[in-house]
């Protein structure tokens, strides 16, 4: 190279940029929805129905023919009728509600129903619930068995019969009522809150199940023992489930995960070990950026 000409100068690299990464979907934990098959549904509600037809098919006749031997000699058993059916009623609804909402945070049903429907279903049957047992308080007013004041109905210990008794299914009520309005107010309260709020359902069931049997005047048939001892039974499972598999959920998030050690590449004898490390201005130049004398 003559002193006439111009130094070489190095054209810069052009870097191409490394294309952005792929937006991978969000992973869905627990049961994704399927559905059932519609020869399944058809099955299910077909063995339903016909179950409800047996049960009215046998039991109607019957309940028919001692409610009008009741209307006839003692028409003010009526209401006391009336007030054992829809104490039961009450309890099987609040029984069923509360079993809905541990299958649904368990998310077992998300694999055959909507989560939006299953939680509609969840706030209907405690909808239902509670005016099924309004209708069996209101009716103690109309029983002769006992004088119930309305005083007697709304405060709890107040009952002139089982005062104790009675007292915890009246507070289960007024649980059950306080469940019902969080509802309509979980979007102000917050999750978080709404679900502390929601704890009070299974004190609400435990006083409702005291309250029947203490106080119950059938508790102690077979036919009874069983309407209490089924959903117990299935509460107290699905709330050890629940707790479990909770646990087992916290421990696979918070257990430290193992980082794998970097592989290691071994230089050349003779090579320079820090030629890795320098930039592209670092390195010493060579070829045609050698001035030659």
């Amino acid at each position: 190279m003559t002193s006439n000409e111009a130094p070489r100068v190095p054209l810069p690299v052009s870097i191409a940029p490394r294309p952005s990464p792929v937006p991978r979907p969000p992973v869905r934990h627990g049961s994704v929805y399927r559905g059932l098959p519609l020869i399944v549904r058809l099955v299910i509600w077909g063995s339903f129905a016909i179950a409800v037809g047996i049960v009215f098919g046998t039991t109607a006749p019957t309940a028919l023919r001692r409610v009008g031997a009741v209307a006839a000699l003692q028409p003010g058993m009526l209401a006391w009728y009336a007030v054992r059916a829809f104490g039961f009623l009450a309890y099987i609804v609040l029984a069923a509600s509360v079993l809905y909402g541990l299958l649904l945070s368990t998310k077992i049903l998300d694999a055959i129903a909507h989560r939006p429907v299953s939680f509609a279903l969840h706030k209907d049957l405690s909808i239902v619930g509670l005016i099924l047992a309004s209708l069996h308080a209101v009716i103690l007013i109309a029983d002769q068995s006992f004088d119930f004041s309305p005083r007697a109905i709304l405060v709890p210990f107040a009952s002139p019969y089982a005062p104790f008794s009675v007292g915890f299914g009246q507070i289960a009520f007024y649980a059950s009522a306080v469940i019902l309005v969080s509802f309509y107010v979980r979007r102000h309260i917050g999750q978080r809150a709404w679900r502390m709020l929601h704890y009070i359902t299974f004190l609400s069931f435990a006083g409702a199940s005291y309250h029947g049997i203490a106080s119950g005047s059938d508790a102690s048939s077979p036919w009874a023992f069983w309407i209490y001892v089924t959903p117990v039974t299935a509460i107290i499972f699905l709330m050890t489930y629940r707790v479990v598999v909770g646990a087992s959920n916290r421990g696979h998030r918070t257990a430290p995960t193992e980082v794998p050690p970097l592989p290691v590449r071994l230089a050349p004898v003779g090579a320079d070990p820090g030629a890795d490390r320098r930039g592209p201005l670092d390195r010493p130049a060579t070829g045609g950026f050698l001035r030659r004398g």
